[in-house]
């Protein structure tokens, strides 16, 4: 090994729909082999890929058939494999924080709509590319001066891939003051939306409210990941408009001064948790609001107070002896578990710093979901 090339091994098991790994530099050759579809005998049990290629490309082993070529993006993939992505090196950072604008194009045809539904659905016009996992924001929602979805400008949401050119998002668009959202009958060619490519580079991080259970103890509900884990301490800021107002951290009526702070008690999934307040008798949580302006508009949100976050792991946790803290990421349809991020233990309580660098498995080359994936990453010190 020269110098300065770097060389990386490990495990991971699929996603089934592009698979993470990160690793604490941006490879130039990356090779995997698939032992649970070697065993099967059947799927693609190996692959490689080099930066010359181009992102998204692949060779490949497919049981049965031999070696198959997944092209870049866009390109035509041959020899029995022509579906699916193939590698992509990815670096995490605000300056890389947004992908291409899905924007509207022609005032003829839809490009993209979002339906009234108390699980709003969105329909692109092409293949939109995204997965499980992914976090998308959306703007320029007027279709005329009184109707439309600008109420949900601006909000980060995860979504929930159901089709090539549709996608659901979790917020609740059935009620009176939103209009199904089409770009064909849009004015002034409105309406775009853009992917997150890494919504949490530091976590935990605050998030939009879009649900609330309540009762002896609060359920939430987010649009995206909030990064808590239990023990966190959490404060609220929920305008009158949104409902429950009681949460809110101040004012403190018992106590002139005094914040009010919840404690997560337990983690569901990536985007909802409860809260040790007893919210009996609270306003219900609306999401059926109105769009006045922009000067002013606050969503309704659940930010960090303090201790605990996943900073904290213990220094044996599992099998590792130096564990990695792990955050949801935009980039992995799990619902339970995290990806690691490159920080070894940290101070208890400590901010993680979650940016991060290493590449997708894409969905043409990880198999299916839970299959074991063996893999291989280097840099070389030069590169022709």
């Amino acid at each position: 090994m020269a110098e300065y090339s770097r060389l990386a091994s490990g495990q991971v098991i699929s996603t089934g729909s592009g698979t993470a790994v990160v690793i604490p530099f941006i490879p130039n050759y990356i090779e995997i082999s698939n032992r649970t579809r070697a065993v099967a005998g059947s799927g693609i049990t190996r692959a490689w890929w080099e930066t010359d290629m181009g992102q998204g490309a692949a060779f490949a082993t497919l049981f049965g058939t031999g070696d198959v070529y997944i092209d870049v993006a866009g390109g035509t993939s041959t020899g029995g494999q022509t579906s699916g992505t193939g590698f992509t090196t990815i670096q995490a950072g605000l300056s890389l924080q947004y992908g291409a604008v899905y924007a509207h194009n022609s005032v003829a045809s839809a490009d993209f709509s979002i339906s009234k539904a108390t699980t709003a659905v969105v329909t692109t016009a092409t293949n939109h590319g995204l997965v499980t996992g992914n976090v998308v924001i959306f703007s320029n929602l007027y279709q005329t001066a009184s109707t439309g979805m600008q109420q949900i400008a601006g909000i980060p949401f995860t979504v929930t891939v159901t089709g090539a050119t549709t996608f659901t998002i979790a917020w609740n668009t059935s009620g009176s003051n939103y209009t199904a959202f089409n770009t064909a009958t849009s004015t002034n060619n409105v309406g775009s939306w853009k992917q997150v490519l890494y919504p949490a580079l530091y976590a935990p991080d605050q998030a939009v409210i879009s649900a609330v259970t309540t009762g002896t103890t609060t359920t939430i509900t987010t649009t995206t990941p909030s990064n808590f884990v239990v023990g966190q301490e959490v404060a609220f800021r929920v305008p009158l408009t949104w409902g429950p107002f009681q949460l809110n951290s101040l004012p403190d009526v018992i106590i002139p001064g005094q914040p009010i702070y919840g404690f997560v008690i337990s983690v569901t999934n990536n985007l909802t948790f409860v809260v040790n307040i007893n919210s009996t008798g609270f306003t219900a949580f609306n999401a059926n609001q109105t769009f006045a302006g922009f000067v002013g508009r606050t969503f309704a949100q659940v930010v960090p107070a303090g201790d605990v976050n996943t900073g904290g792991l213990p220094i044996s946790a599992g099998s590792q002896l130096y564990p990695s803290p792990q955050v949801f990421n935009g980039f992995t349809a799990s619902t339970s578990t995290g990806v690691n991020t490159i920080n070894g233990p940290a101070i208890q309580g400590a901010y993680i710093n979650a940016t991060f660098q290493g590449f997708i498995i894409g969905d043409g080359v990880d198999g299916s979901a839970a299959d074991v994936i063996y893999w291989r990453a280097y840099m070389h010190d030069i590169n022709y």
